[in-house]
């Protein structure tokens, strides 16, 4: 067995030997036996990899000098497995280009020869590309692209899974293994060229922009954290591509994360290719149920779009259970019982896990729904929950067409003023004060939730006037939710949901930074739930 991890390695080559080439990925929880042998600041990627090679004892591995990361992967495995070949790959494809890589096979099969003691038979190389010859498939009209850093299995499965649009797979991991190879007087050289000419990967000195055409639906691009080549193509893709996109973010270890899936999700449904089951609207009573990570929330309406009631509650630790009492609660208040509701649509982090949910739909489009039915005025929805915050625009018929959300990070969500509020020994009301008058203004220079809780710290410590502290971390949250409004760009009016828009002091303060007056729901917690209900009876 003998690992690698680029699509221009020439895997047939190590089939002819009569090896099994495996593919090497990232993913895992912990990088503790990498970190010992390379730098914690190294490439997610490349450290999980490493960490795939010591977990399951491969002691050969080829790579290919793609970036400095690989390069440095390279160097570290030198002295730990038995086996080691570092391809040089050309940035172009070219005849010089050809030739060049045609020289790099040439060397890697002498080098596996010598060390596997084995010849290398040509005919065995032509057997398997014969059997690997293909016609091109003509690309879908109705289709939507990844691109970018590759994605893990799982995750492509998901959105394949998920839309009724054909998915193509642009990354370095995505294409089929097919050759169509003509010229065989230098069969080596055929296939170098063959290899060259896949679909070309960021690295390649190609024109990328031919992969993008006017029939896509969209574009899910993904990076990877700390890695800068892919922030720069995806920047010049959101200047120059006029479809919708989608960027997302992982360290190979989060890729199946509640939140990246939750972007997905909402972006199909905002393009219109989420798989949907059709169902035309009924009468009765009609529920929807917010499972977020700190509250559950209910919303029961009636055919007439009235709420008839709801309920808010502590998720805990355990959110069915939330769900099911939640749903009680709702339903003894509007007098009804379960047999009573026609349907159900479940949405937030928790909403896969509701068994008695018929549907489930992203928070992102419910928190939309359900604002623009509270107001049809609203064209930009904030909503900051416990543990993360988000930023959604809406057309003029209420449509998701943009949004952006928090990292993985508490920073300016809830759970960050609740430890503040627990660090200067005051309930969570009083920390909703608005303290317009201040002594000093104080700014808290980082939005990490342990290092600020830091700094509030160090500033009780000076004897700092605690309503100084309070506009001072209400400031923060603001600051953190304009950032992400600028992110997708101004454009009111703007209405604020979530648990944090009862805090009249960070509401104050974003409005001072808007220049504009938030919409404040009745119930700002609701409005996921709500647009949840409204899904439900409406059946689409």
């Amino acid at each position: 067995m003998i690992g690698y991890i680029c699509k221009y390695t020439p895997v047939e080559i190590i089939e002819a030997f009569g090896e099994e080439p495996v593919r090497l990925e990232s993913g895992y929880k912990s990088h503790e036996r990498a970190e010992a042998l390379i730098h914690s600041n190294m490439c997610s990627f490349a450290k999980g990899v490493l960490e795939n090679i010591i977990e399951n004892n491969i002691e050969e591995v080829i790579l290919t000098a793609c970036c400095d990361s690989i390069k440095r992967l390279y160097d570290v495995l030198k002295d730990k497995v038995k086996f080691i070949h570092l391809l040089d790959l050309p940035r172009k494809k070219d005849p010089l280009a050809i030739d060049l890589f045609y020289n790099e096979i040439i060397e890697f099969i002498e080098a596996y020869q010598a060390f596997k003691n084995k010849n290398f038979a040509e005919e065995n190389l032509l057997k398997i590309l014969e059997s690997k010859s293909f016609n091109k498939e003509k690309q879908s009209a109705e289709s939507i692209a990844i691109l970018g850093a590759r994605l893990k299995d799982d995750v492509i499965e998901k959105i394949t899974n998920s839309c009724t649009a054909k998915v193509i797979n642009f990354t370095c991991t995505g294409e089929e293994r097919v050759f169509n190879i003509e010229a065989k007087d230098n069969l080596l050289k055929s296939y170098a060229e063959s290899l060259l000419n896949f679909t070309p990967c960021m690295r390649m000195a190609e024109d990328r922009s031919k992969l993008i055409n006017k029939e896509l639906k969209g574009i899910i691009y993904n990076t990877i954290k700390f890695c800068d080549f892919y922030s720069y193509e995806y920047a010049e893709l959101k200047s120059k591509a006029d479809l919708p996109l989608l960027k997302i973010e992982t360290d190979y270890n989060d890729s199946n994360s509640g939140q990246i899936l939750t972007r997905i999700d909402a972006f199909l449904e905002s393009t219109g290719i989420k798989k949907m089951e059709k169902q035309k609207t009924r009468k009765g009573y009609f529920v929807g149920v917010d499972s977020g990570s700190t509250s559950t929330n209910v919303v029961i309406i009636d055919e007439n779009k009235n709420i008839i009631s709801y309920s808010i509650i502590p998720t805990g630790p355990k959110a069915l259970e939330s769900a099911f009492k939640a749903f009680e609660i709702a339903l003894k208040n509007a007098g009804l019982q379960e047999k009573d509701i026609t349907s159900i649509v479940a949405t937030g982090y928790g909403r896969v896990s509701i068994p008695f949910a018929d549907r489930i739909v992203t928070e992102i489009t419910c928190h939309g729904k359900g604002a623009f039915f509270i107001d049809n005025t609203v064209r930009t929805v904030i909503d900051i929950g416990g543990q993360d915050s988000k930023v959604i625009r809406l057309d003029d018929s209420g449509n998701v067409i943009d949004f952006v959300m928090n990292d993985k990070c508490s920073a300016g969500t809830g759970r960050f003023l609740e430890v503040m509020a627990r660090t200067l020994g005051i309930s969570i009301e009083e920390m909703a004060k608005v303290h317009k008058e201040v002594k000093e203004n104080i700014t808290i220079t980082s939005m990490c939730t342990v290092f600020a809780e830091s700094e509030v710290i160090s500033l009780i410590a000076q004897n700092k006037d605690q309503r100084d502290i309070i506009h001072a971390l209400n400031k923060a949250v603001a600051s953190k939710a304009i950032s992400l409004v600028d992110r997708i760009g101004r454009k009111g009016k703007y209405m604020m949901t979530g648990g944090v828009a009862k805090n009249q002091g960070v509401v104050y303060a974003i409005e001072s930074r808007l220049g504009e007056k938030l919409i404040i729901p009745f119930e700002p917690q609701i409005i996921g739930a709500l647009g949840a209900a409204l899904i439900s009876l409406e059946g689409k």
